[in-house]
């Protein structure tokens, strides 16, 4: 029996293997096997495998700061997104809500200790995990922290398939490579035999319960003495939320014309949506194991998944005319102003041309006739564009390692991914083409490609030390490939219109007059985005190889030292190198100091340095068109761009580990990360018509439109202190585990170039995240009934680029859920997030927001900030959980 089962697990390996031999993922410096997830308790005596190259390395005496956060943990969260359960969990991480925010809603971009997304390394099984293919390059609150990154998606991992997350809050680029800045994330892979399934029911407290979520997840493995594979998969559907009201035009328009009132979008809901796009999609990770020897495996995992989600554009309104309302800018005194429809509405399209070869009306003029369109025959009431994101990604890493005789280990591996983002968008017009535009449009694909290959040695050396001298090397060869395919001609090119043609009236058969007027003119494009047009569509590469060594020791009893350094090479930019020294010191059995300091980099990668996007913002309530150029591009030059280099930083760290009993465990660590030539996008130039005459492509924008271009505009200093204790007991006949998390952190913009950064930029990015977070979070056991709850604090926060002047005010929301267990494999889950109902300030009236009375919201619609805040703007959320596991 034993030898089947070794058979069928065989087998299985090497069909998994033969699957992931064309998909497969960065670098290898952790084990393959992620240290066990223990509950909150019992994380301090947990053995780490990151941030070190030893294997006897616990919570307590790691030289760097480790968070070790459960399965049970992560899994438990009422979000099908990973996103928001780290962010739950994790005071310094951050993450927005995104609610319109072009294709940052689909892969929103996370940040740790205030830094961007791309300098923070996230791993699979120890192995790097790849980008994302979107370059997050929408400027606003929603993604103003991480403004011009390109980090993993992690959304994309299945919460059921994790083992363990170990965070290292510490520079590691010496250890794992570029990105690792602000820390690192690894998730580690489940290995166990068994079944488990996961149903989840869910929806919010407000609007008779909107965003209704549906999760399916499920996981199955097989082991035997010999290896394993398991095998997990989710599945979820999440509805549409609404925290705004309609825009005051759209209002009024409904109450003047009450016969289209229903023509308008949504209706009767706002004619665009603040908040959650609906969204759908599954997820899956393979992972094995088999022992070819006593002392050596073959390893493959990968993960797989696909989403897809409909975000609602900003409303573009069919009033004719303009109309007045009353608002109040923060003044004191109430005022009135005029808000009028789009200007695509307001006149028709003339589509007689002039006759050809006729003298009096010449070639490119217009009839002014009878025969016009009229967008209106289309979109009576207005239309949303509807813009959709279909996320894909493959990720797979197979391995070899081992141990000799002599205690000489090894790892060789390799790693393939491909992440692609496809964006499109029905519901919307290219108001240059009119009467000929199409009203759905395909903006291409955005494609993400690496490959890894790395070998990872250690051998420890005794030297009459306390310890052996474990000394560690290896080597790393990257190839990283962006690719953005060309759209529809509509969805980028000009039309007919985007130019002014002159009016003439027919006064005779075959007789025209110039009538001194001209078509109205309207901007390329799809109206709300713009796909890749052909000089930008194409593939990208970058290839890179690095070496490192380490070493690390207890040279006494009570101290343990550690040292790495890092070269690697780009064919971009060249080479850099990086170093890290830690080190601990239990001054008692119960008490440790430990400390860090070290150098890392960033490399731009590909699709930084070749990005190019098209979409229209919406400015003071006004739309612009607003382009963000390469850096190599002819637009970005006649503005002043300049050669992408590396980030670079510098990183120190102090702090402490109390341990006084077993039950409890305090640890505090201050840090500081200094980060030179951050990748930042520029502020906005604004296009003339004499811009446009010195540079014909600058017509793509139009006058009056945006340009913004990739930079290293500034330097930025991060300070701050962790705060991480637990403690259990017994209570009540029960046990108890209680745990705290504290974060402060604080960003300065400490250099800059004024001419290619604002104001209001700099101001995100030290002001977007609180400064302060705290969680709280206690587990009451008692048999098969157990009790959670969490309560979490956010400090005050500003968004000066959506709502100039605000300070929005600290919250506290809490959560809590009540769990039994029955038959011993059952188990029902009845919980709620947020349950106080809790939402951030609502936006203050000034004269860059005004805030209409008729709807008693911005003139979009919003009432809360759009990014969400630390916490969303959603409110409360309760949910059902039932699960069974054998």
């Amino acid at each position: 029996m034993r030898n089947l089962s070794n058979l069928a697990l065989r087998g299985a390996l090497l069909a998994s293997a033969a699957a992931f031999a064309g998909i497969a993922a960065p670098q290898a410096a952790f084990a393959q096997e992620a240290a066990a997830a223990p509950d909150d308790a019992a994380a301090a005596q947990s053995i780490v495998v990151i941030g070190t190259r030893r294997t006897d390395r616990t919570v307590a005496d790691s030289a760097s700061p480790i968070d070790v956060i459960s399965a049970a943990d992560l899994t438990t969260q009422p979000t099908a997104n990973l996103l928001d359960s780290v962010k739950n969990l994790v005071p310094s991480f951050f993450v927005g809500q995104n609610s319109i925010s072009d294709a940052s809603t689909f892969v929103r971009a996370p940040s740790l200790r205030g830094l961007p997304g791309d300098q923070l390394l996230v791993m699979l099984n120890g192995k790097r995990y790849n980008r994302s293919a979107l370059v997050q390059v929408y400027n606003g609150g929603d993604t103003g922290l991480s403004f011009g990154s390109q980090g993993p998606d992690i959304s994309a991992i299945p919460a059921i398939a994790i083992k363990g997350l170990e965070v290292l809050r510490d520079g590691a680029t010496a250890q794992y490579g570029s990105d690792a800045i602000a820390g690192v994330l690894n998730y580690g892979l489940r290995d166990n035999a068994g079944f488990e399934l996961v149903g989840r029911y869910g929806q919010f407290f407000d609007n008779g319960g909107d965003g209704k979520s549906y999760q399916i997840a499920g996981n199955a493995g097989l082991k035997s003495d010999r290896g394993f594979i398991n095998v997990s998969a989710e599945y979820n559907n999440d509805g549409r939320t609404s925290r705004g009201v309609t825009r005051p035009i759209a209002a009024r328009f409904a109450a003047e014309n009450p016969t289209l009132a229903d023509k308008l979008p949504f209706y009767p809901l706002p004619a665009q949506i603040w908040g959650n796009s609906p969204s759908e999609g599954w997820k899956a990770i393979v992972n094995a194991a088999y022992e070819v020897t006593d002392n050596s495996k073959i390893y493959a995992f990968g993960n797989f998944a696909h989403s897809k989600a409909e975000q609602s554009f900003n409303f573009r309104s069919s009033y004719q005319g303009s109309s007045s309302f009353e608002y109040d800018d923060g003044s004191g005194t109430l005022k009135t102003g005029t808000i009028g429809g789009r200007s695509f509405f307001q006149v028709p399209y003339y589509k007689t041309q002039c006759p050809t070869g006729n003298v009096t009306c010449p070639a490119g003029g217009y009839v002014k006739d009878g025969n016009v369109f009229n967008l209106t025959s289309i979109y009576p009431g207005g239309f949303t564009p509807i813009f959709v994101g279909k996320t894909d990604e493959a990720y797979g890493t197979a391995g070899y390692k081992g141990k000799t005789d002599g205690g000489f280990t090894y790892d060789l591996s390799a790693s393939l991914s491909r992440n692609q983002l496809d964006l499109s968008m029905y519901n919307s017009i290219s108001p240059s083409f009119g009467a000929d535009s199409q009203t759905s449009f395909e903006f291409g694909k955005l494609i993400q490609k690496e490959f890894d290959a790395n070998l990872d040695l250690t051998y420890a050396v005794e030297a009459g030390l306390a310890s052996p001298i474990t000394l560690s090397g290896g080597a790393e060869f990257r190839r990283e490939s962006y690719t953005a395919t060309e759209g529809d001609f509509q969805s980028y090119g000009a039309g007919p219109y985007a130019i002014a043609h002159d009016l003439y009236t027919q006064t005779a058969p075959g007789v025209f007059a110039p009538t001194g007027e001209k078509t109205a003119v309207y901007d390329p494009a799809a109206s709300g985005y713009g796909g890749t047009a052909p000089k930008y569509a194409g593939t990208n590469h970058q290839n890179s190889y690095g070496v490192y060594v380490g070493a690390e020791a207890d040279v006494t009893k009570e101290l343990t030292l550690g040292a790495a350094g890092r070269y690697e090479h780009y064919d971009s930019f060249g080479g850099r190198f990086v170093y890290k020294f830690n080190g601990i010191y239990h001054v008692t059995d119960e008490f440790a100091l430990r400390g860090t300091v070290g150098s890392g980099f960033h490399a731009p990668t590909p699709g930084q340095n070749n990005a190019q996007v098209l979409t229209t913002n919406f400015l003071a309530g006004q739309s612009v068109q607003v382009g963000t150029f390469p850096v190599t591009s002819s637009v970005a030059q006649y503005f002043g761009s300049k050669p992408l280099k590396p980030e670079k930083s510098t990183n120190f760290g102090f702090g402490f580990v109390f341990q006084p009993t077993s039950a409890l465990t305090l640890t505090v660590d201050a840090y500081q990360i200094k980060v030179t030539d951050r990748i930042f996008i520029s502020k906005a130039f604004e296009v003339s018509a004499a811009d446009i005459a010195k540079l014909a492509e600058l017509a793509s924008v139009g006058v009056g439109g945006n340009v913004q271009f990739f930079t290293n505009s500034l330097d930025i200093r991060t300070r701050g202190v962790d705060v991480v204790g637990s403690y259990r007991t017994d209570l009540a006949g029960g046990k108890l585990n209680l745990t705290l998390a504290y974060n402060y952190n604080k960003n300065k913009v400490t250099k800059f170039d004024a001419a290619t950064l604002g104001a209001a930029q700099r101001s995100d990015a030290e002001n977007l995240a609180p400064k302060h977070r705290l969680n709280l979070q206690g587990n009451w056991t008692m048999g098969n009934f157990s009790i959670g709850a969490a309560g979490r604090y956010f400090g005050k926060w500003r968004v000066e680029s959506d709502y100039p002047g605000q300070e929005f005010g600290a919250k506290i929301t809490a959560d809590m859920d009540v769990s039994y267990t029955f038959m011993d494999n059952f188990k029902l889950t009845v919980g709620g997030n947020n349950i106080f109902n809790t939402k951030p300030d609502r936006i203050k009236a000034s004269s860059s927001n005004p805030i209409y009375t008729l709807t008693n919201s911005t003139g979009d619609g919003q009432i809360y900030p759009r990014n969400g805040g630390p916490f969303g703007f959603n409110g409360g959320f309760w949910y059902v959980r039932a699960s069974v596991k054998y």
